[in-house]
């Protein structure tokens, strides 16, 4: 049997909380491990207890929730954070998710929603909620128009060599670089432009005009 979901809720509203552990804790592969209603106790706590998962509000007194997001994906990075807010605006949705949190849900989300999005999260999945996908998505489009921009010149140099099916090897010795360094270079690739496999990225470089 697989072990439990450990889930630390983290709002400032103890109702909310309430509500989450219901419906959380009446799922037989989660539990929770504690609760905090600022971020500053959500740090501390999840540092002691280093939970799998902690569903944190975005807006919390004293330290708020992207800001104790981005000091725990640096102290906890196996610990995934799922956002939860009221908030549809994508300037919420971006900080967060910049700030290192696995998804982002909204308040007003179906109960089924949240088991989807804790599993998701547990799993090392994004979740984002069908209701900001949109806003997350034009914003991205606006603040870049071309995914490429995202990439360093080397990294643009090792997807074109990696879409035309060159090995880690034939590139590291035509960069002059270590097989390490080609092998970092293709996973932040990868993660830049959210490609989860070579057929993906040979794709999106035909897409993209980078080999014929």
């Amino acid at each position: 049997m697989n072990p439990k979901i450990r889930i630390l809720l983290a709002d400032d509203h103890a109702l909310v909380r309430q509500g989450f552990r219901r419906i959380l804790e009446a799922e037989p592969d989660m539990e929770i491990v504690g609760e905090a209603d600022n971020g500053r106790e959500t740090v501390a706590l999840a540092e002691k207890l280093r939970p799998d998962v902690i569903v944190m509000d975005v807006g919390m007194p004293e330290l708020n929730g992207i800001e104790a997001t981005r000091r725990l994906s640096e102290s906890l990075p196996r610990t995934r954070v799922l956002a939860l807010s009221m908030h549809k605006d994508s300037v919420y949705v971006r900080e967060i998710l910049r700030a290192g949190a696995r998804g982002y849900l909204l308040k007003d989300a179906f109960d089924r929603d949240l088991l989807l999005a804790v599993r998701a999260v547990a799993r090392g999945e994004a979740y984002l909620s069908p209701a900001v996908s949109e806003a997350v998505l034009s914003d991205y489009r606006r603040h870049v128009r071309d995914p490429l921009d995202l990439l360093t010149s080397r990294e643009r140099e090792v997807l074109q060599m990696l879409a035309e099916g060159k090995t880690n090897k034939e590139i590291a010795a035509a960069l002059q670089l270590s097989v390490y360094t080609v092998d970092a270079h293709r996973g932040r690739i990868m993660e830049k432009l959210n490609l989860h496999s070579i057929g993906e990225l040979v794709r999106f470089a035909m897409r993209h005009g980078l080999v014929e």
